[in-house]
């Protein structure tokens, strides 16, 4: 560590560690460099020394700390008021708010003190001739904290109205205090309104917007601005994570997790900051997280779940019913310090209210990986329950035909609990006919031979009919069991007698229709697998609806029969579509959708329009495409499993999002995340699901809310599952986020680990272009000689692709890099000589017109950046470089005008730094003249025209 000899050494030290995270190694940093500072028998540095560890203490877990520098720094200035300078002193009247809420925040200060205290600082800002709006504020705080409504409301009416001056806090800050009373008072919306200039980033400083993000969770959940309130959650957060001084929006974020049915991740968020639940420098931060803390628990203690593990104050395991009770005895004590201190109820009142708190919302997806703390309800309705003592057994068999009839996907349940009630022999013969029927339905392949007990039960009831469509469902159940022969010789019998039953009256349209729908299914099933000619499955189909259709009067069976013509058509559909006839398939399938929903069975229409779907896709048609998959997650219905309706919502993000409305393809993405988190699948199709929404977030510039989605992508996403493509676009649009965010370090790190993988592929176009942006992002994190590295790995890429566009802007950017090190002029000059020659012979060689002239803006551009690094080193022959890019830019006609322009404006400002005002003069004058027909309305036109006019004013 550097040793602190004099005050700049000092100051620089103070400067380093102020960067450094919050957090008790910063504090202790601060205290050797007080410890530094007297010995420098300076009285400057001893003070701002004082200020600097005020400073680290107030924005820390332990701003309990910050009253002893205070205390010594007012009486230095009471003393000697000349050892302060003018920021110094400034900056001790600014602290003055630091300990009037600082002494608020601790509860063995008495009330008394700080009203004393509020007299103080009130007589001091008085005669330094400050405003009274940072008094009155405080003094609003004040009573805001003890409850004394009254009082606070004619102290914030007094705050408002005084004159803001250089003592008020920030805007930023004064409408978070602002928003929170108008929360405080139950106006939520007047809050939001307050808040929106925070919001909206027109005014923000160091702890802003951090503090509204959070704040505004509940009130947005309230308003039922749900949408609202999940962006300010993934974005605040982003924001207060690394910031050990914010455990109140911390809290916030907590207590949003546990509003709105995301108590798994709220618990871990606790696990991500164990020391808020025992750091004790700050107690209402401390009161506001034990509160919070305690809703979570009780909340999961309330769903079944107190037994369960959740984190908790080190030195013991918790479950969530212990730290439930634990969290809230140290509340509830802590609460009770404040109000004798207070002399009011009031801290603790609204304690025990906010750990009381509801729900909000039943579940609100977030696009994260966030679990549901209990299972969530099925896709598909749950089996019956044991028949209670109270339900007869005819009221069961009655439902279980009504299900049955209606074609109800519940219908083999509530005949598996007929079965159930009656036992043995409690059933009449069609009964239990109907029971082992559907036993076999659920068994697939496997219950072929269970058909035959069915059947065998129908014809002693009397129904030879429905005896001959149970064998035929176990004949096409024996073709997908791997034995199409049999199963067609087999039903091909079933089929004569069931038409001859028919002609005789002996049976019913429904039993017949079942027989040939069985027949037409096995001959299909002979047509995909080749094992029978199309022409034979083609005709069967076509009796079913011509059977059906014939039969003249509604009535018994009518669903059935309806669904019976239905999956004709859907059959006739696949075998147009493998004839190539997409048109035709097209028409069917929409024809089968509507017949399924006309009957009342809208969830069997899904897969018809799914398949709909694809062929519109295929036809270029996405309007088509859209509109059936819409349809069919409709229909769907609760019927859809899970990672069917996961792929649904994906597919219309994407059709979405391809005609321009990122908006709903980010919603649409946002429905997947949640519904595979809920089915249990949030590292399969959830992470695929999050990859897509990260995607279309960055794409409406939610850089923050989209890297946390992103983040939690990666989590889950895996080369052998999701493909190597999927992980490098994940890390590819993580480290676009982040570096937008200003992380260009963490942006590095994603870029680099995606170009990692994508140098394995075989076309590296990818690998180049995120070595190119690794290098950017090292770059502006100030790793210079690693972004020359990365640099020169793409342009080495780039050279070997044949780009020559791109080689050349790498050797400029290590141009630039070289120029940065102390010793780096000549490399520097080296690169941009070597990006000017390597540019100029790809321009010489260029295959047509177009490449020449793209290639002579590149190298027009790169002598324009040659001139201004050669200004910049001091170097000789800068001015050629520009009268070089001047003439290249020129000959590009009307398309190189503003580039022109600005060259020459920048070449007139380096012949006036060098005192030739002629030449800077000339230069100007050639400008207007370039402008001198040119459209008005132009903003760069206006812009250049007065650049001139200012140089020609400075030249002469």
């Amino acid at each position: 560590m550097t040793e602190i000899t004099d005050l700049a050494a000092l100051r620089r030290a103070m400067a380093e560690n102020a960067e450094r995270p919050e957090g008790p190694a910063r504090n202790a940093r601060a205290e050797q460099l007080l410890s530094a500072a007297e010995g420098l028998n300076v009285p400057l540095a001893v003070i701002e020394a004082l200020g600097h560890q005020l400073s680290v203490y107030n924005y820390s877990s332990e701003k309990d700390k910050m009253f002893v520098p205070f205390a010594r720094l007012l009486r230095l200035w009471d003393e000697r008021p000349g050892d302060f300078d003018a920021y110094e002193t400034h900056s001790l009247h600014w602290v003055f708010k630091w300990m009037s809420a600082g002494m608020l925040d601790q509860p063995h200060i008495p009330l008394a003190s700080i009203e004393k205290w509020l007299g103080e600082m009130e007589h001091r800002y008085r005669l330094a001739g400050h405003s009274e709006r940072a008094v009155r504020g405080a003094e609003f705080s004040v009573a805001a904290h003890i409850g004394d409504l009254a009082r606070a409301e004619r102290a914030y009416a007094a705050w408002l109205a005084a004159d803001r001056d250089e003592m008020a806090d920030c805007h930023a800050c004064e409408l978070y205090g602002q928003g929170l009373w108008q929360v405080e008072r139950g106006r939520d919306a007047a809050a939001l309104t307050a808040w929106r200039p925070v919001l909206e980033g027109e005014f923000s400083c160091a702890h802003e917007p951090h503090s509204v993000l959070a704040a505004s969770l509940v009130p947005l959940l309230r308003l039922g601005r749900t949408e609202e309130a999940r962006a300010h959650h993934l974005r605040g957060l982003r924001l207060v994570r690394p910031m050990e001084s914010m455990r109140t929006a911390y809290a916030e974020h907590v207590e949003f997790c546990a509003l709105t049915g995301n108590e798994a991740r709220g618990l871990e968020l606790l696990a991500e900051r164990p020391a808020y639940f025992t750091d004790t420098g700050h107690p209402r931060s401390r009161l506001d997280f034990l509160a919070v803390v305690t809703l979570l628990t009780g909340r999961l203690t309330e769903l079944g779940l107190g037994g369960e593990r959740v984190p908790g104050p080190g030195g013991r395991a918790w479950t969530a019913r212990d730290l439930a009770a634990h969290a809230r005895t140290e509340a509830l004590a802590l609460a009770e310090r404040f109000d004798a201190r207070n002399g009011t109820p009031y801290v603790g009142d609204r304690t025990r209210a906010r750990m009381a708190g509801r729900p909000l919302v039943n579940r609100l997806p977030l696009g994260v990986r966030a679990p549901r703390a209990v299972p969530a309800a099925p896709a598909v309705a749950a089996p019956p329950p044991a028949p209670a003592a109270e339900t007869s057994l005819p009221d069961l068999v009655a439902e279980a035909r009504r299900l049955a009839d209606t074609l109800r996907p519940e219908a083999m349940d509530a005949w598996a609990a007929v079965a159930r009630a009656a036992g043995d022999d409690g059933l009449a013969p069609a009964d239990r006919a109907s029971a082992v029927d559907h036993e076999a339905m659920s068994r697939g392949p496997e219950g072929a031979e269970l058909f035959e007990r069915a059947a065998e039960l129908y014809a002693a009831a009397g129904d030879p009919g429905e005896a001959l469509a149970a064998r035929a469902r176990g004949a096409y159940f024996r073709a997908l069991r791997g034995e199409p022969d049999a199963a067609l010789a087999r039903v091909t019998g079933l089929a004569e007698e069931v038409r001859a039953l028919y002609a005789a009256e002996a049976t019913g349209v429904r039993q017949t229709a079942s027989v040939l729908m069985s027949r037409a299914r096995i001959l299909m099933h002979r047509a995909r697998t080749g094992a029978g000619p199309v022409a034979d499955a083609n005709a069967a189909v076509r009796e079913v609806p011509a059977l059906i259709e014939g039969h003249g009067t509604r009535g018994e069976g009518e669903v059935r029969l309806t669904a019976r013509v239905a999956e004709s058509w859907g059959m006739l559909a696949e075998l147009a579509g493998a004839a190539g006839d997409g048109a035709g398939a097209a028409d069917l399938l929409r024809r089968a959708s509507a017949t399924y929903v006309r009957a009342g069975l809208p969830w069997c229409a899904v897969e018809y329009e799914v398949q709909a779907a694809a062929l519109a896709e295929e036809a270029g048609d996405r309007e088509e495409a859209e509109r059936a998959l819409r349809a069919a997650l409709e229909h769907g219905g609760p019927y859809v499993e899970p990672a069917g309706e996961v792929q649904l919502h994906l597919r219309i993000a994407d059709l979405t999002a391809a005609r321009g409305d990122v908006a709903a393809a980010a919603e649409h993405a946002l429905r997947a995340t949640h519904r595979a988190d809920e089915a249990g699948e949030s590292g399969t199709s959830g992470a695929w699901a999050r990859q897509r929404l990260g995607g279309y977030l960055l794409r409406q510039g939610r850089c923050a809310e989209a890297a946390e989605v992103l983040e939690s992508a990666l989590a889950d996403l895996r080369a052998g599952t999701h493909g190597d493509e999927a992980v490098v676009q994940a890390r590819w649009w993580l480290g676009d986020c982040l570096e937008e965010l200003g992380e260009h370090r963490a942006a590095a790190e994603q870029r680099l680990l995606a170009a990692d993988i994508a140098r394995h592929w075989p076309e590296q176009r990818d690998h180049a272009t995120l070595a190119h942006l690794a290098a950017d992002s090292l770059g502006s994190a100030g790793l210079v000689a690693e972004a020359d590295r990365a640099y020169a790995r793409a342009g080495e890429l780039w050279r070997s692709l044949g780009d020559t566009r791109l080689l050349v802007r790498s050797l400029r950017a290590r141009a630039w890099l070289a120029l940065r090190e102390d010793s780096g002029t000549a490399a520097a000059e080296g690169l941009m000589a070597e990006a000017v020659d390597v540019c100029e012979r790809a321009r010489e060689s260029a295959a047509d017109s177009r490449a020449r002239a793209d290639l002579t803006r590149e190298l027009a551009q790169t002598e324009r950046q040659f001139g201004d690094l050669l200004a910049q080193a001091g170097g000789a022959g800068a001015a050629a470089r520009f009268e070089r890019a001047i003439t290249l830019f020129g000959s590009l006609g009307v398309a190189g005008l503003h580039d022109r322009t600005a060259a020459e404006l920048t070449a007139a400002g380096l012949a006036a730094e060098l005192g030739r005002p002629e030449e800077a003069a000339a230069r100007a004058h050639a400008v207007l003249a370039a402008y001198e027909n040119a459209d008005e309305t132009d903003e760069t036109v206006r812009s250049r025209r007065a650049e001139a006019t200012r140089m020609l004013t400075r030249a002469e």
